[in-house]
Formats: C-alpha cells, structure tokens, sequence
C-alpha cells in the first residue's frame, strides 16, 4: 500500500523536529527521527504523517523522498526550501522559526513529532541508526542498494493482524476511490 506524498505535512513536520532541535541538526538524524514519527503514526493511526515510501538502506530505514530533499539529490519544494536549509556539511538548520499554528499539522502530528523528540532527540544520528538496526524489523540490510519497506510489514511485526490488514487496506482503497470520483478523475 502506498500514500500519497504530502510535501506541506512532510516539511512542517521537519521543521517541527529542528525547531525541538534548536533549529540545527545533522540530516540523517531528522531523516530517522521522521522515519520514527512516520513510523508510529501508521501503527498507531493507519496512515504516516509524510506519506513517503519508506526503504531499507545500509544505515537503516528511511523516507525516500525527503532523504532526496535533505542530500539535494532531487529539487525540494519551495515550502521545504522556505523551511530548511540546504546542508552544511552534514546539519540542516531551521530557516525561519515556525508559526505558533502549523498549518497543516494535527494536534496529534504535533505531539506525536514531541514524542518522538522526546525518547530519540538526546540520540546523535550513529547512536540512532544503531537503535533502529537493532530494534526495527522490518529493516533488512540491502549493503549499497535499498529495499523498499512495505507497510503491512511494519503493521505485521506491531500485531496487526492479517484480518486487521486486509481490513485497513479496503477502507483506504475506499477512501482513495472516493477521492477520485469526487475530485472528478474517475471516468
């Protein structure tokens, strides 16, 4: 099952986590610290905060897309642009502080990002990817390459179960439909 990317969620939520940070942070630290509030969102929710695909690589999972944005290997938006800097070296900073009211963010996006800061944000990005190697199942090491992690996966090792699945993937499938039909894309 695959979301649709939401490049305004995705960003404020970066934001989020370097505003927490102190407005600087090395890149591959937000990318797994996103990777986690990603993470327990879905598990917790049905649905990522980001929806970006999510893929194993040889230092552990992470979102695809914002990996590309956050290493300037593909052109960011020009929301993310306005949020976070190119890297320095290996740190983001925080461009401009954040509104008191993220636009697009639910209170439950917002304290799920403090959460998450608040368990991993005292980790540094190596203490992190160790954790992460060691703790989620659904990373497997690709070496040089990447896998992709499908989401029933991470559902799977977390209890869902296959009924609880099957369940979950037909009420997005529902939603997804209806969102077309009254968008006006289905014929």
């Amino acid at each position: 099952m695959m979301f649709e990317f939401r490049e305004r969620k995705a960003t404020e939520a970066a934001a989020r986590l370097l505003e927490l940070g102190g407005g600087r942070m090395a890149y591959m630290k937000l990318i797994k610290l996103l990777y986690m509030a990603d993470r327990q969102s879905l598990v917790e929710t049905g649905f990522s905060i980001t929806g970006d695909r999510m893929f194993s690589m040889e230092h552990g999972p992470v979102l695809s897309r914002l990996l590309n944005w956050l290493k300037r290997e593909a052109h960011p938006s020009a929301a993310w642009r306005g949020m976070v800097s190119p890297p320095v070296g290996y740190d983001v900073d925080l461009v401009q502080p954040l509104p008191a009211a993220l636009a697009t963010l639910s209170d439950y996006e917002i304290d799920l990002l403090a959460t998450v800061w608040s368990n991993y944000g005292h980790m540094d990005q190596f203490q992190l990817e160790k954790y992460l190697h060691d703790t989620l199942p659904e990373w497997v090491n690709p070496g040089k390459s990447s896998d992709p992690i499908e989401v029933e996966t991470i559902l799977r090792a977390e209890g869902w179960t296959d009924d609880d699945i099957a369940a979950w993937s037909e009420e997005l499938n529902a939603a997804s439909s209806m969102s077309r039909l009254l968008s006006g894309s289905v014929a």
